[in-house]
């Protein structure tokens, strides 16, 4: 088991009975926390006290907590869990495209909250050096270059966060064969993650913005009806 380090949660939030309740329990577990009300007071405690984590209420007074995720994730890699009273499908996946790691719909218990903060802070600890280089992966009209961090389609080089640049990089190494939504799951956000398995979608769909000709007809990352995807190369050039 990874051990996690002492980390300083940023806990935004408007209810102050509820807060106070996150505060304790992530307290309890070593996690020191300070609180914002609103997120103009979240977004200046951001700016000075640098914290490792943020728990993000989205229904915020001032800033938005919508606005407030984007400035975060806009000056780096800070982990975000989402706490929220929306509950449905399309509340989740924006969160998401918002850049959250993880969404937690309220009513939730402490015990969840820091299961989900560790797991979090695990994924986003970096993985060890690897002790030889990556083979520069060739599929088709695609070409990753796991070691330079860098892929290209067409010659073109694509933008990809961290998590679209592993999850590409895991389809191309199976290429042609299935790649499981468990198994994809569990390479990309390790087997202890807690969160919805519908953030794997929002990836694939944002890949399919980048790769696809027509991306509501995808020739390239291609789905494997009930069981998860797959990289097919075309067979035009």
């Amino acid at each position: 088991m990874v051990n996690i380090a002492p980390t300083r949660v940023l806990i935004v939030e408007d209810e102050p009975a509820l807060a106070d309740v996150m505060r304790y329990g992530l307290e309890r577990e070593g996690f020191p926390c300070s609180v914002a009300a609103d997120g103009t007071d979240a977004a200046r405690r951001f700016r000075e006290e640098r914290p490792g984590l943020v728990v993000l209420d989205l229904m915020l007074p001032g800033i938005s907590g919508e606005d407030l995720c984007r400035m975060i994730r806009a000056h780096g890699r800070t982990p975000i869990v989402i706490v929220s009273a929306k509950t449905s499908e399309l509340d989740r996946v924006v969160g998401l495209e918002l850049g959250a790691d993880d969404y937690l719909t309220k009513p939730f218990s402490t015990r969840e909250l820091v299961a989900r903060v560790r797991s979090v802070l695990r994924r986003a600890q970096p993985a060890p050096p690897a002790e030889q280089s990556d083979p520069v992966l060739t599929v088709g009209r695609l070409v990753l270059d796991p070691d330079r961090h860098e892929a290209w389609l067409d010659g073109d080089e694509l933008s990809l966060p961290p998590k679209e640049f592993d999850l590409l990089a895991t389809l191309m190494r199976r290429a042609g064969r299935l790649c499981t939504r468990d198994m994809l799951i569990a390479d990309i956000w390790g087997p202890d993650y807690f969160g919805d398995t519908r953030t794997l979608d929002v990836h694939v769909k944002r890949l399919r913005q980048k790769l696809e000709r027509d991306p509501r007809r995808p020739e390239l990352l291609v789905t494997v009806r009930g069981l998860g995807y797959k990289i097919a190369p075309p067979d035009r050039p």
